[in-house]
């Protein structure tokens, strides 16, 4: 069971990983499918609770990701007219602490089996690529669009707005989407590798974590290109830490959080500066915030208090959301918004859906099924459009890479 990928399905993978740590499922027990509602409104969570108090559940393991599990994907924006997923799988492969098990999922007038059996591994099909281009955003647009927010600034109108892009293109019809998820992997591994209903991506940034009413998030903003030698790349941590802009955009974000968490927690603390944290192709300015639930809340609840974090959307929320609607010519669908997974207790992993792409079904007779990648950049005071466009450009480098 050393790759568990290969137990989820080809063509719509479900999948949620990080330093090995892995749930691979197949089939659909139960979806639950919504427009136009928050993540975690009332709506969803209750139902969620309603689901796993009439489950009967036996979990001898009890380890993250064991008994009744649902993976989500939520739009970014409630105003979206892409849809919100909540899938319950037929079966869960996972392994965690150095631990495997299989989980089965049924209705209660499914016959009986005495031991999940693994489904059967399928191979990994043939290698493709992906054909790109530019999408409903293009350069000139996102640094026109800059201005226009570094305007709306000055004006008072927000503090900071985080403003994306697009690119789209196509994937050659029946393409085994888990060779995208494994190159995430290998590139990858420190972050949050996910596949969500055709939302396949790696997320540096923890939304929120709950496990035994702990809470954990790790708050990113503030981003720069890592150094083509061990001398520059040192001199670009140091420059990073050093930014005013990084920093001021940084401390809008953690403050979001912050606020955001405080009135369902006790013990919440984050450190005073952030650190700097090293992936592959860029550094981060990053903060964790960790406390104690407060109240009987669940992680779903927490996604609605927290999403849009500040590092995705800006400070007032309202105002540069409203921004965004105006600047942005597109739809996000599901890029910022939360994707991760429940149990029935209400623990869960969530994420922030960045460094990914939205795969489409493809057409009937259509040798091409579409996609869209989305990257973004904070803007505040003394932003620099030519700036946040490069920023865009390493942010898309992840997943432009992983499908060539």
């Amino acid at each position: 069971m050393d790759d568990v990928l290969a137990y989820t399905t080809p063509y719509d993978p479900l999948f949620w990983c990080r330093r090995g740590e892995s749930l691979a499922a197949f089939g659909d027990l139960l979806t639950l499918r919504y427009v136009g509602a928050q993540p975690g409104d009332a709506s969803i969570a209750e139902r969620w609770r309603a689901i796993a108090a009439a489950a009967e559940i036996d979990d001898p393991v009890q380890l993250p990701g064991t008994g009744l599990v649902a993976f989500g994907s939520f739009v970014f924006d409630p105003q979206s007219e892409r849809d919100n997923v909540l899938r319950v799988p037929g079966m869960i492969v996972g392994r965690h602490s150095g631990r495997a098990w299989v989980t089965r999922l049924a209705f209660d007038d499914t016959p009986d089996e005495h031991e999940p059996e693994l489904p059967p591994r399928s191979p990994f099909g043939p290698h493709w690529s992906a054909t790109l281009g530019p999408g409903r955003q293009s350069a000139e647009g996102y640094q026109d669009a800059v201005r226009q927010a570094v305007e709306a600034i000055g004006a008072r109108e927000v503090g900071k707005v985080v403003l994306a892009r697009d690119i789209v293109g196509t994937v050659p019809a029946g393409s085994d989407l888990r060779r995208l998820v494994r190159s995430l992997l290998e590139g990858y591994p420190d972050c949050w590798v996910f596949a969500v209903d055709g939302l396949i991506g790696a997320s540096p940034e923890t939304l929120v974590t709950v496990s035994k009413r702990t809470v954990t998030a790790r708050v990113l903003a503030g981003t720069t290109a890592r150094g083509g030698d061990a001398d520059s790349d040192v001199a670009a941590a140091v420059a990073l830490t050093r930014s005013t802009k990084d920093q001021e955009e940084h401390r809008f974000a953690v403050r979001s959080v912050l606020t955001a968490l405080e009135p369902h927690t006790s013990s919440l603390a984050a450190a005073d500066q952030p650190f700097t944290l090293k992936l592959p192709n860029v550094w981060h300015l990053a903060t964790d915030v960790e406390g104690v639930l407060s109240e009987n809340a669940s992680s779903l609840d927490l996604l609605s208090v927290l999403h849009p974090t500040a590092a995705v959307a800006g400070t007032p929320t309202a105002a540069a959301m409203d921004v965004i609607r105006r600047l942005e010519p597109f739809d996000r669908g599901r890029y910022a918004g939360a994707v991760g997974w429940t149990d029935a207790s209400g623990d869960g992993e969530w994420a922030i859906a960045l460094r990914c792409a939205q795969i489409g079904r493809a057409a009937p007779s259509s040798p091409t099924a579409p996609i869209t990648a989305y990257a973004g950049a904070g803007i505040v005071a003394d932003s620099v459009p030519e700036s946040e466009l490069l920023e865009t450009r390493v942010k898309f480098r992840p997943i432009v890479e992983a499908l060539a």
